[in-house]
């Protein structure tokens, strides 16, 4: 895919947004700091909270390459980018926090035009920053992440990085350019490059100290209902493949829950069992998490055993699951049984509507 060519008003805005790194927080009528009726949304979420922004750009060779970009919040994808059409993906109602449609639409301007030069100013380069090697093997991948994450306390920390083919070359750090310890000359090179620009130092600290934070707090705002709903986890337990002779390997799904945190145990009485194993969270379509922890055991101390699963949606109420316990035979059983049910309903009026057809032919 070529790049587009720019037009003169998109040089302007390029010039701009390549000094910032490509980040989408770019806020240009914003004078002043984040205002303090959003600091109290800070008390209201439990440890740290961030938006970062991630690009991903793919160079194939001199004149095939491709820009992906996404924004987050903690975890949870609240922006897409269409590489194709150059516009942004708004995959919740509240991603666009407080900015008004007017300041979105340039926004997405100014990152489309970023994407473009920066395409063009990374293959102009090739050679000054020792990519040619990349460049005739393999595609190499450039990775930036800007953001800002808020604590406890209402303190917040911004950061960039960026990463070529998935190694630190550079980060921004106290508002300063500085070369990864093992990014070779490349970071040193980049950091460099980013003085000739007059000004970038105080747009990037800008961008990072005071337009993210202000987008993340209003867009904490902004999703509140949705960022602070409480989800009860379902959960049950099942046997996983056969680990070796005389030995069974004991599976607790939890799914479904909502926030993030959670902790599943497998128990004997009050007891933790030593070789639980935890699988990643995973996350369901619905914005829910998804997580497996298993215990191998030997067959005949698999009696007693329990599943409890801690979530801040129970409150006190632990989900418990014993090992062989008649309800879990119950729900296998009823899982089996109300789709036999239903199907010989279907089937039922099936028969009724069939012999009431051949009723009405004799008739």
């Amino acid at each position: 895919m070529e790049p587009e060519a720019l037009g003169a008003g998109d040089h302007f805005k390029f010039c701009i947004v390549v000094q910032t790194l490509g980040s989408f927080s770019y806020y240009p009528n914003s004078t002043s700091p984040p205002h303090s009726s959003y600091l109290s949304t800070a008390t209201v979420f439990q440890g740290p909270t961030s938006f970062h922004l991630i690009q991903i750009s793919t160079f194939v060779n001199n004149t095939w390459a491709q820009n992906q970009g996404s924004g987050w919040l903690d975890d949870l994808q609240i922006h897409g980018w269409e590489s194709d059409s150059g516009t942004a993906i708004f995959l919740k109602p509240w991603s666009k926090g407080n900015f008004s449609d007017d300041e979105v639409t340039e926004l997405v301007d100014l990152f489309r035009a970023y994407f473009i030069g920066f395409t063009r100013e990374v293959q102009d380069r090739v050679n000054e920053f020792q990519l040619e090697f990349f460049l005739y093997t393999d595609p190499f991948v450039i990775q930036v992440t800007a953001g800002c994450e808020l604590h406890s306390g209402e303190a917040i920390e911004s950061s960039l990085r960026g990463a070529l083919g998935g190694l630190d070359f550079v980060s921004i750090q106290n508002h300063s350019c500085v070369p990864a310890p093992d990014g070779s000359s490349r970071g040193q090179k980049f950091c460099a490059l980013t003085t000739q620009y007059q000004g970038i130092s105080d747009i990037i600290e800008r961008l990072l100290s005071e337009t993210c934070p202000r987008y993340l707090l209003g867009v904490l705002d902004a999703g509140k209902a949705e960022l602070q709903r409480q989800v009860k986890p379902e959960a049950w337990l099942s046997s996983g493949p056969t680990p070796g002779p005389g030995r069974l390997l004991l599976v607790c799904h939890v799914s479904g829950f909502y926030p993030k945190p959670v902790r599943v145990m497998w128990m004997r009485g009050e007891q933790e069992q030593p070789g639980t194993q935890q699988g990643d969270l995973m996350p369901n379509a619905d914005w829910t998490w998804y997580l497996r922890v298993t215990l191998n055991v030997a067959a005949g101390e698999a009696a007693g055993l329990n599943c409890r699963v801690k979530h801040s949606s129970l409150g006190d109420q632990d989900i418990i699951l014993y090992w062989g316990h008649p309800t879990s035979i119950g729900l296998i059983l009823v899982a089996i049984i109300i789709p036999s049910l239903i199907l010989l309903i279907c089937l039922a009026f099936g028969v009724l509507r069939f012999m009431g057809s051949q009723r009405v032919g004799h008739d």
